[in-house]
Formats: structure tokens, sequence, C-alpha cells
């Protein structure tokens, strides 16, 4: 489903992202840590967790509930949620403690937010309830098919279940495909596509054809004036997905952002709110991710941006360059004052300065502060921009503002809006 949305052709060696990963310092794999187990560099856990912390408070805007739950659970939760017997070839084998002690690293988060919806009580005022994550999950995958952080085995997932009354599935399902083109455009993702994933026709499903039936069309009534290619054979084990598509460097197809529809769980774990007529009633279950998992996500972003972050989450934001060392206290001070504005700022003072500024653009630095003599007796400062463009000395104060204004409305551009 190669389509409009996915970036232009490129030479895709140029754009790899673990090739990219590499040269700018943001993640590693080592076999000593085992494939598919990438470690996160500071730059590129810099670049993350802005980015966590962006998609947090969007969610938390739109009434999201965040919770932390264990990466691992016993054995019996998980035959309950019926991944062990769905699910098993993708899992990483049970962990025996004793002879009655099980535990199991979890494929999937919603068996931990089916516990946190069940903690106590609900009420039919309370929904839908919104039980946001970004938490760690782990997949069995074959060593062959592992690479960068495109396919991994340990997953940060930005996940989200939203236990709803039947009549609120609709509008919650439009909502979240609203949120994540709010998360998309900020980000920079550019889709190739939206599936509507469907049951095939083998056995590898639970629930009822009617429960089926009805969730497809839910689904269905959601997506109405978007294009959108039908999949059988690719729903979850539990219910059909509209899952939103991306494209690599490479042309390869995966899916970024999804939304499911699961009658199957609130059933197996017996959850239940009282509805205005005080009845005991089953909620539906919406699993939701708005961008996926970070190793995903950065894995296209580093691609698609070709490590050229927008700003706001640029590991580092403003490189500072004092000319000499006589300007060596004048960039320490200036630094300490951009770090209190919120910015990420380093000072580089090795080489020559033609060199430094070199690196500066091999790195991708949105901002590059040159400090000599003049600019550090009259506290201004000098901007190179990332695309090349230099302004004219500015006091520093202005300087460091039109990089924050910049930051603060995530502009994918290098002046701040107009």
């Amino acid at each position: 489903m190669l389509a409009s949305g996915s970036y232009p052709n490129k030479e895709s060696d140029m754009i790899d992202h673990r090739r990219l990963g590499r040269e700018l310092e943001l993640f590693v794999s080592d076999p000593l840590a085992g494939a598919g187990l990438p470690i996160w560099l500071p730059a590129g856990a810099a670049a993350r967790h802005a980015v966590e912390e962006y998609v947090r408070e969007l969610e938390r805007r739109a009434g999201y509930r965040h919770v932390y739950s264990p990466p691992l659970g016993k054995r019996e939760l998980f035959e309950l949620s019926g991944h062990l017997g769905y699910f098993a070839d993708d899992m990483f084998p049970p962990m025996r403690l004793s002879a009655d002690d099980e535990f199991v690293l979890r494929p999937a988060l919603c068996p931990h937010h089916a516990l946190v919806f069940r903690a106590r009580g609900r009420s039919y005022r309370e929904l839908p309830l919104r039980v946001a994550e970004l938490g760690g999950m782990y997949r069995a995958e074959r060593s062959g098919v592992l690479g960068g952080l495109s396919r991994v085995r340990a997953i940060s997932l930005n996940d989200a279940h939203n236990f709803c009354a039947l009549e609120q599935v609709g509008d919650e399902v439009r909502e979240i495909l609203r949120l994540i083109g709010e998360a998309h455009a900020v980000l920079g993702v550019r889709p190739a596509g939206f599936r509507l994933s469907l049951r095939g026709p083998d056995q590898r499903y639970v629930g009822d054809d009617a429960s089926w039936a009805r969730a497809e069309e839910m689904l269905r009534a959601a997506l109405d004036g978007v294009d959108v290619v039908e999949v059988p054979g690719e729903a979850a084990f539990y219910g059909p997905k509209i899952d939103i598509q991306i494209v690599d460097a490479a042309g390869r197809e995966s899916t970024i952002s999804t939304v499911q529809l699961d009658f199957d769980k609130p059933e197996r774990f017996d959850l239940s709110y009282t509805g205005s007529d005080g009845r005991r009633k089953r909620p539906v279950m919406v699993h939701r991710s708005l961008v996926g998992s970070m190793e995903r996500l950065f894995a296209y972003l580093i691609e698609v941006h070709e490590g050229a972050f927008p700003a706001w989450y640029a590991p580092v934001q403003l490189l500072l360059l004092p000319v000499d060392a006589a300007q060596a206290d004048a960039a320490a001070g200036l630094a300490r004052r951009a770090e209190a504005a919120g910015l990420r700022v380093e000072v580089d003072q090795a080489g020559s300065l033609g060199a430094r500024i070199r690196d500066a653009s091999r790195r991708r630095v949105p901002y590059t502060g040159v400090l000599g003599a003049r600019e550090a007796a009259g506290g201004s400062l000098s901007l190179r921009l990332r695309d090349g463009r230099v302004l004219d000395p500015m006091p520093a104060a202005q300087a460091l503002g039109l990089i924050g204004a910049v930051v603060a409305s995530r502009s994918a551009g290098l002046l701040p809006p107009a």
C-alpha cells in the first residue's frame, strides 16, 4: 500500500536509520546485550524523552490517566487473557521460580490495564475510562527479522485502553483517530495509508460471529470518509483493528498506530460497571496507540528527517562556539542561561572554529551560536541555522527567546511562526 504520504524515493542506504543512529550516536546494538535489544545513548534518549513528554501531555489533556505496571506477570494472568492460548509462539518462555510460581514477560499491556479497571467498582459516570502507559513489553522475534530499532524484542509502547459503554465506542474511536492525526502532524509522521484489519478464515480468533460483526461495523462507521483498505486475516486474536501504515526508506511497510475493539477481555476478566439503571454492565475495551512503540517510531523519524529532528526534540538544540579561550566564560554563562530557559545546550571549544561549525552541521544541531570578542563584550549572539542561514547578531536574551519560541510551538521550521 505504498502511496501518497510516503516521503520521496532516496538511496535507502544513505538514510538508513541504523547508519544514522551510529553516526549521530543515538543508539547502539551490542551483541553482548543481545539481538533486538538496542541501547539508547544520551542523544537518542534526549530526543525520545522530549517526544514521550509531548505524548503524555497530549494524552493528559485528552482525559487519559497514566499508570505504571510491571513488564511481567504470573502465568495465570496470560492464561486468563488468552495470550498463552493464542499468542504463545510470539512470547518468551515462562520463568519458573518454584513449582507453583511461574512468571511470563508480557507480550502486551492489556492484561495489566484490565486489572487497573477492576481494582475497584466502576460507575457509568466514569466512562470512558482512559488508562494510558508508556510501558515495556517483550516479543520473542526470530533473529532473522530483527533490525536496528524497527524490529526489536524489548518494546516500549505508547499504549492505552479505553473502557467504554457500547454507545460511546463510535465517538471514542473518532476522537482517537483525531489525536493520532494531531500527534503525527507535530512529529512529522507521514502516513502511507489506513487498513481495516479483519478476521481471516482460520480458527485463531476468540469470540462469536455477532460480536465480531458488530465490532467491524463500528470501526467502518468511524472510518467514514477515510480511504481505507480492508485486509482479512490481519485482525488481533480478540478483535478487528484500524492500522495506520508508514513506509521506510527501503520501501518496507509497517504499522505505526492502531485502534482495536475488544469484547473478549472484558468478558475474560469479568469487568463491569454500574449503569444508570443500577444494573451491572460489561464495558467495551478499546486498545489504542497514538504513535506506536518508541523504537519503531524513532526508526521512522530518524529516516524521514534524515537525523535533522525538529528543534523541539533535537538532542542538542543550541551549540555554543566560543571563537577562542577568551570567550569561554561568556559561553559557559550563556549555556547556564539557556539551560535555565529549558533548552538543551552544549559548549564546544575543541579545535578550529571552522571544524566545529562543520561538526555542528554533521550532528544536525538546529542552532549554532558563535561567540567572538564583540559578542562576548556586548552580550549578543550570532546564530547560524542548520539550513545554512546566518542571522544578524542580536542580544543573547533575544536569541534564546527565538529558540524557545520555536521549541514551544513545536514547529517544523527554525524561525518562530509568523
